[in-house]
């Protein structure tokens, strides 16, 4: 019996861990007009071996708003001016869909303990082999810290900052990625296993330079001091961060030749002259298309065509909650509004602030970096969604109902 137990939570645990660790791999896709990544080749290929195992359970009232939002904004694309761009993300968004459901299939078969098991040990890899990379991209570049927009390995040398990017293609999207992982050790730090992961998380978070990123996540570091109200773990908390800053500006200064203290102030003293690496005035040119399309916006994925015809350039909004105004008007964004409403209404109807903190805190993480991100479709966001809908699940949330198809098999 034992046997048979351990072998099936095995069968249960590697597709689990492929999953996650495929997710990570964000700048390794096959682009076909959209991005196809390694974990939906996955997916669609265990789906076909492992049908019958696959369950659709009902969709709790933040699903039905997410698939609300994604409708109206697909919608928006029959107004577009440039159709084919609408295609294209109409496309990319059901291929998402679907990927999210398979996700939360195999996700939903696992224990909540063994899914929490396979973030702590996929995010000490995605960290280390970032870290890695990073370092490999530095020799490679013969620690020469010169260029602009030059990428190498896992480094990216923007005007003159070795910026580490590890598995993914943007300094600013490493931090996105890593914010399960961060909220995750940070919340769970009684194990060395997860101490070491957060070291990991905030070395490689303070490599990529990220202003935005940066700033995200020592608000939610100061928001859960604030909700844990344990002046001792506290104070541990606050030391052994300090401690691990510390320690990685030593080596990044003794070992790699960084020079630390110069590249932080140029990054901070770059905010009050490049306009938050022209943020500002994206944001400026996405409420002006906005005032000329209020109801149904310029068009499902238009602002890149919009853009460049306008003003040369092809850069995306680099706010969420902008780029789904200017796209899809006051109904995209209120669909959207509804939507993040109905993900912490649920969290408060379910105590998932005191039962699985670091549930909440990444959502949190997730919603103030869209302010510096678009971010309207993200692989690591659907991921943790899954993650998110199979706990209420397993809290009861809702009654299983499954549907009867071919041969007796539930789905």
């Amino acid at each position: 019996m034992d046997c048979r137990e351990s072998s099936t939570k095995r069968s249960l645990l590697w597709p689990l861990f492929f999953l996650i660790v495929l997710v990570t791999l964000g700048k390794y896709n096959l682009y076909i007009g959209f991005a196809l990544k390694p974990y939906m080749l996955f997916l669609i290929v265990y789906f076909l071996v492992k049908f019958s195992g696959f369950y659709l359970q009902r969709l709790h009232l933040f699903e039905a708003g997410m698939l609300l939002f994604y409708l109206m904004y697909s919608f928006s694309g029959a107004f577009s001016l440039y159709p084919a761009s609408s295609i294209r993300i109409i496309i990319g968004i059901a291929l998402y869909l679907l990927c999210y459901f398979l996700s939360k299939a195999i996700i939903g078969n696992a224990e909540q303990g063994m899914v929490e098991r396979v973030i702590s040990t996929v995010g000490i890899l995605f960290n280390v082999l970032s870290l890695l990379l990073y370092v490999i991209g530095l020799k490679s570049l013969n620690f020469v810290m010169a260029g602009d927009r030059l990428t190498a390995f896992g480094v990216l040398m923007d005007r003159d900052y070795p910026r580490l990017i590890g598995l993914v293609e943007d300094p600013n999207y490493f931090v996105f990625y890593n914010s399960l992982f961060f909220t995750y050790y940070l919340c769970h730090t009684s194990s060395h296993k997860n101490r070491f992961g957060l070291a990991l998380c905030v070395l490689t978070s303070v490599l990529t330079f990220s202003r935005g990123g940066l700033l995200v996540l020592l608000l939610i570091f100061g928001l859960y001091i604030l909700l844990l109200n344990q002046p001792l773990k506290q104070l541990k908390l606050a030391l052994g961060s300090l401690f691990t800053l510390l320690l990685g500006a030593y080596v990044l200064v003794t070992f790699l030749k960084f020079d630390l203290v110069g590249i932080l102030e140029s990054r901070m003293n770059d905010f009050s002259s490049d306009g938050g690496s022209g943020r500002f005035e994206l944001w400026g040119r996405a409420l002006n298309f906005f005032s000329t399309h209020m109801w149904t916006g310029i068009g499902a994925n238009n602002f890149l065509d919009y853009n460049q015809y306008q003003y040369g350039d092809t850069l995306h909004v680099h706010n969420t909650f902008l780029e789904i105004l200017a796209e899809s008007g006051l109904i995209g964004i209120s669909c959207f509004l509804l939507f993040v409403f109905l993900v912490l209404y649920q969290m408060y109807q379910f105590d998932v602030l005191r039962q699985k903190p670091y549930l909440f805190l990444t959502f949190v993480a997730y919603i103030l970096q869209m302010a510096s991100l678009s971010v309207i479709i993200n692989d690591m966001f659907f991921l943790y969604l899954a993650i998110l809908s199979v706990y209420l699940n397993q809290q009861g949330a809702l009654a299983p109902h499954p549907i009867k198809v071919q041969g007796g098999v539930n789905v």
